[in-house]
């Protein structure tokens, strides 16, 4: 298990497996290791709170033991309290929740803390950013979707930007040192324009596995926003 550098203002590269070929997710692992990805960004779904399925622990566990990538795991499930246990246990670098799921999130949050990971909290393209207060002093990352989770390939949305500059003010105002995470459809540009708005780490599908080139993928999400 990897933990999550701290923020040092420079932009973080997370590409997400679930856009990767799964009949070769090792080999993909391994490309986007050896192509500059900081983490590797885990969508955990449980067809429940999002309308599809995903991986589970074991896929976690083998990528500890195939890349030396932190595992950012992005809990999208209607009870997260049945799923950290497991996933720490795995490998995870980090389990990130969403603020729209259930059971005592603050307890859920303190318990990852103490385990040694980094704790996030996610919210949706409708959740007004002011909903994270409540848990800004046991956060690490805040994720904001720029799509509607349960599906890759989507595409950024209109209200993003304005999504993540609410959350950068209130990251800013906390005097935390807490990673803005954003997920959905970013490539070169959206990425820029996330970056713009306040983002510095940015989850990447399509954009990376997709391409021809990862390494160059990766550069190229990572140069646009560390020069918007």
């Amino acid at each position: 298990m990897l933990k999550l550098p701290l923020p040092k203002g420079l932009a973080a590269v997370a590409p997400s497996i679930l856009s990767a070929d799964q009949l070769n997710l090792g080999l993909a692992v391994q490309k986007a290791a050896q192509g500059g990805a900081d983490w590797l960004h885990i969508d955990i779904m449980d067809g429940h709170f999002v309308p599809n399925l995903s991986f589970g622990p074991a896929t976690v566990a083998c990528i500890d033991k195939t890349a030396a990538l932190a595992q950012d795991v992005h809990l999208m499930v209607e009870r997260p309290a049945d799923f950290t246990g497991p996933f720490t246990k795995a490998g995870a670098s980090s389990l990130t929740l969403h603020i729209e799921s259930e059971g005592d999130l603050k307890q859920l949050l303190a318990q990852i803390r103490q385990s040694g990971l980094a704790a996030g909290l996610s919210i949706k393209p409708d959740t007004a950013p002011a909903e994270i207060l409540p848990y800004i002093d046991l956060l690490d990352l805040v994720l904001v979707m720029t799509v509607y989770p349960g599906f890759g390939g989507q595409g950024f949305l209109q209200n993003g930007a304005a999504q993540i500059a609410g959350v950068r003010d209130i990251i800013k105002k906390s005097g935390r040192q807490i990673w803005l995470e954003v997920d959905g459809g970013i490539n070169e540009e959206t990425a820029a324009a996330a970056a713009r708005a306040g983002a510095d780490a940015f989850v990447a599908g399509n954009a990376v596995f997709n391409a021809p080139d990862t390494a160059l993928a990766i550069a190229r999400i990572r140069r646009a926003a560390a020069n918007f």
